[in-house]
Parts: C-alpha cells; sequence; structure tokens
C-alpha cells in the first residue's frame, strides 16, 4: 500500500479510539517520547470556522536525536467546507517561522481569516516546528514519506468522533484521501517546505514562500522544473515574495534560471503591478514586496491572493476576479 492510499489505513487504526477526559500529558508518550496514538486536543469553534488542535503520531516532532518534543498539530476547517463526492480532501499546509509557534502565528499572520475569504473548498493545517528557537530543523519531515504520513494521520484524526461532531456539515468524507496539496511558508519555514519537496512522497501542486527563500534553493528549483509545461492542475507553481537581502538575492537568481529553463515566470518590482490573470497563469510568480518581513504575509492579504489564484476547489463564487487584468488592487487587512 503506498503512502498517499494509507489514509483510510490511518483512518481505520484511529476510529472508535477517541480519548476520554484530558489526560496527563506524558499519558501519550512512550518511553523514547514518542507519541503513542493520534488524538484531538481542543476544539474551539470560531465565527469562520472550527479550529482543532490535535497531538499527531506523524507530526514533526518529537524526532530521533531532536530536543523538540511539541508534537502539535493546528487544523482550521472553514464553515465553508463540504465534503467532495471523491472523497478528496485538498490541504494547504503552512510552516511557521523562526522563534514563532503554531498559535502566534495563526493570530499574527490572520491564516484563519485569510484562509476563510478565500473560498477554498480545503483544510488548512499548521504542523508546530522547533517552536521559539532559531533552528529550521523540521525533524520527521527529513524522513522518506514524511510529509506525506504527516498529511494522512492530520485528516484521519480529523475523522475522529469528536472533530466531526464539532464540524457538522463541514465534516470531513467518511474515509478521506488527500486531494490537492499546497504549501505555504514564512521565513524559516523554507526548510520544512523544501524536505516536504524532496522528501515527501506527496504530490505538492504549489508552493507559497512568504520572504522565506533563505536556502534550499537547489530542492525548490527541481521542484518546479518538474513540473514545467504541465495542465494548471498538474503543473509546480511557486511563489515567492521577497524583501531585501538574501531572499531578494535568491530569488532573482533561481527566476533568472527558471525563465531561462523555459518555465513561464512573471516577476513584479512594484507590489500590485502584475495582474490577478498573470498571478493564476504563471508557473513561477517573484514579488518584491513594500512590506516588512513579519506583515508580508498577511497585511496585503497574501496568502489569500495565491489561494485565490490557485487550483485548489472551490465552489463558491467570489468578486475577486471580476478584475483579472491590469494592475490587481491591494487589500489591506484589518487588524
Amino acid at each position: 500500500m503506498g503512502i498517499v492510499a494509507s489514509a483510510a489505513m490511518w483512518a481505520d487504526r484511529a476510529r472508535g479510539d477517541e480519548p476520554g477526559p484530558a489526560a496527563p500529558a506524558d499519558d501519550n508518550r512512550a518511553a523514547d517520547g514518542s507519541i503513542k496514538k493520534s488524538r484531538v486536543l481542543k476544539i474551539s469553534p470560531g465565527a469562520r470556522g472550527v479550529t482543532i488542535h490535535m497531538e499527531l503520531q506523524a507530526s514533526p516532532f518529537p524526532a530521533p536525536g531532536s530536543p523538540y518534543k511539541d508534537a502539535t498539530v493546528l487544523a482550521f476547517v472553514s464553515h465553508r467546507f463540504r465534503a467532495e463526492e471523491d472523497g478528496k480532501v485538498a490541504v494547504v499546509v503552512h510552516f511557521h517561522g523562526l522563534n514563532g509557534d503554531v498559535d502566534q502565528t495563526v493570530e499574527k499572520h490572520q491564516l484563519r481569516e485569510q484562509f476563510h475569504d478565500s473560498k477554498q473548498n480545503a483544510v488548512l493545517l499548521v504542523p508546530e516546528l522547533a517552536a521559539h528557537t532559531l533552528s529550521p530543523a523540521a525533524g520527521k519531515l527529513e524522513l522518506e514519506g514524511g510529509f506525506a504520513r504527516l498529511v494522512t494521520d492530520a485528516l484521519a484524526t480529523l475523522n475522529l468522533a469528536s472533530a466531526r461532531h464539532a464540524l457538522g456539515d463541514a465534516r470531513l468524507p467518511a474515509r478521506p484521501q488527500v486531494g490537492s496539496v499546497c504549501i505555504s511558508a514564512h521565513s524559516g519555514g523554507y526548510h520544512a517546505a523544501a524536505a516536504s519537496l524532496t522528501q515527501g512522497q506527496l504530490g505538492v501542486q504549489e508552493v507559497y514562500l512568504f520572504d522565506a527563500l533563505y536556502a534550499d534553493v537547489e530542492a525548490f528549483k527541481k521542484w518546479v522544473l518538474a513540473g514545467k509545461g504541465k495542465s494548471m492542475k498538474s503543473r509546480h507553481k511557486l511563489v515567492s515574495y521577497y524583501t531585501a537581502g538574501t531572499t531578494e538575492t535568491n530569488t532573482r537568481a533561481l527566476f533568472a534560471e527558471l525563465t531561462t529553463a523555459g518555465v513561464k515566470t512573471v516577476d513584479e518590482i512594484v507590489e500590485g503591478t502584475l495582474s490577478r490573470e498573470q498571478l493564476t497563469l504563471a508557473e513561477a510568480v517573484s514579488i518584491k514586496t513594500q512590506l516588512s518581513h513579519g506583515a508580508v504575509t498577511s497585511d496585503l492579504n497574501s496568502l489569500r491572493d495565491c489561494l485565490f489564484a490557485s487550483t485548489l476547489p472551490r465552489h463558491v463564487g467570489s468578486a475577486w476576479f471580476a478584475s483579472k487584468t491590469g494592475s490587481r488592487p491591494l487589500d489591506k487587512r484589518d487588524k
């Protein structure tokens, strides 16, 4: 059985395995610190959807030889989500930057708000990395198949009875299978994104880097080239926002190589000059942002616009596509 196909296997293992009352933190840890059983930790309904904190066996950490132990993976499911008839669930995975954690990241970068506003029929996952450190370590994501195991484990755990009840009409299919996958990364999250592409054993359609191209440039280059010239649903689309410094140097060098190799690239030096149609059709997009490093993901709805311009499934209409051509409007996000 392949890793992608094993989503049903994870679901079979998890179904009927609901935790009872909250247990001490170490009750779900084996002697080596690994997680015994994937479980739902906390469910938080909100105006836009339901946030679910999970503890997963396949989370990036704990990992062999690593000092980082937090196995949290945050999921957000919009009230707009509806199960597809084929049982496939589209997923967006966001990797946070250095000195952060999942809860700070979701709040600061308004990930749930942007995700909901984009109206994509998908699930947002935010795995904990090396929280509150300067390490870009990716833990089990650096192992073969680590990313595929993370996503399938998350979908299976979101299908536990407590999560299904909380999600209501937005609950996942009974036996969820992995559908389209997009990766988003801010700052030091670049390494987890690159490891997911090179080691993950799961097809990824799009990657959004928010001032994050500090290293692993060759991994992103090879991934884009592997999808060159394919259909929009099969290509490997890269969007790289950058500020001055290393991310600008790396982005410009990468895009020069991609253009020479025949990839359909577009470059934006003054933010807002590319059209929404160009953002949608290009295979690789570079954007020099006017925003600060910490604001690039959210203040102008950058993640939302990447999702609007994606090939993720969407069943709700939007005025975003009314202005396809000409300089696109930059929508400043309310705090």
